[in-house]
């Protein structure tokens, strides 16, 4: 039973990771040691930080997705619980466990996964409830949800259908979290089409963007997406900061990033999406929207897991201080 109509919502897969905490330590390393689980799944982090951060703004947040019947799923279920985020809509399978991933981190900066995906690629269009959409403001699509499955895949793209007929300006954020391991780059790229041809705001790397364009150089990149259905084109670019790419500003507005400590990148990229879509639907500039989407990527790169913990609140207090 749908019990909310949530205002931001994503859908794919969930997970666990247990991580390697010191760098260069192969999966293969007999006794070395993991931690975790920590909860996970791209499009997880991205509803986790619009939810934490959107409660200032009061907007809701829901996810679309399958745990197992497990303790792993259940330390999902809690984080949402934690952070607000109707869970009327993740389904409990009796069939599969809770996904895993295995996450290695190495000196040259590069992550190697071993990945069960479980039950977290059994997000299927039955799940995709008409209802849960009725007054919906964003629907967020990741690559990986469309890559993860069939199933997923139709998921998606159902869910982008029933968004766009409950909300005529629904705003479809899309990013694409091009995996060429779970499915081969002409495959991505060909189901990544029908979304792009939907999307206002495209979320890419510029590896990411150059795919999706067929061109190389990030910045050429950019400008042709805005040719192909998107309304601005963010260019996440890590410690960097970003690039934002609108009509109006088509050669690119850079915004720089802030200086921290990094622990754990992992989900930086989706903690900044899901922030960039909170300074969005707050009706604030760009360079502001921007700004507050880096401070909190930032934030995410000093703590050890893929969620976070911290709170709007935390974000301005540390925008202020490094000001």
């Amino acid at each position: 039973m749908v019990r909310m109509c949530p205002d931001i919502i994503s859908l794919g897969e969930l997970l666990v990771e247990i991580m390697r905490e010191e760098k260069d330590t192969p999966h293969g390393k007999l006794g070395a040691i993991y931690r975790g689980p920590f909860p996970s799944g791209a499009p997880a982090i991205y509803i986790d930080t619009a939810a934490r951060m959107g409660k200032n703004f009061k907007f809701t947040a829901g996810f679309i997705g399958t745990i197992g019947n497990d303790e792993f799923g259940s330390c999902i279920i809690q984080k949402f619980k934690t952070d607000e985020i109707d869970i009327s809509q993740i389904r409990i399978s009796e069939d599969f466990t809770t996904g895993i991933a295995f996450n290695q981190y190495n000196s040259d900066g590069s992550r190697k996964f071993i990945f069960a995906k479980g039950a977290a690629g059994e997000t299927s269009p039955d799940d995709i409830k008409a209802e849960f959409f009725k007054n919906i403001k964003n629907l967020h699509i990741m690559g990986s949800a469309l890559s993860i499955s069939y199933n997923s895949r139709d998921a998606c793209y159902k869910a982008i259908k029933i968004a766009k007929e409950s909300n005529p300006d629904v705003i479809i954020t899309f990013d694409p979290n091009l995996r060429p391991e779970m499915l081969g780059i002409e495959n991505i790229l060909e189901i990544s089409k029908p979304v792009l041809e939907t999307t206002q705001i495209l979320l890419p790397s510029g590896e990411e963007a150059e795919m999706l364009a067929g061109v190389n150089g990030s910045k050429k990149a950019c400008q042709k997406l805005l040719e192909m259905g998107p309304e601005i084109i963010v260019l996440k670019q890590g410690k960097e900061g970003c690039t934002i790419f609108t009509s109006d500003e088509s050669n690119g507005k850079k915004v720089k990033g802030f200086k921290v400590d990094e622990r754990d990148p992992t989900g930086a990229g989706d903690s900044f999406g899901g922030a960039f879509i909170i300074g969005y639907l707050a009706g604030w500039d760009m360079e502001k929207i921007a700004t507050f989407a880096n401070a909190v990527g930032a934030l995410k790169v000093e703590s050890f897991g893929p969620m976070a913990n911290t709170s709007y609140e935390n974000v301005i207090k540390f925008m202020k201080k490094i000001d």
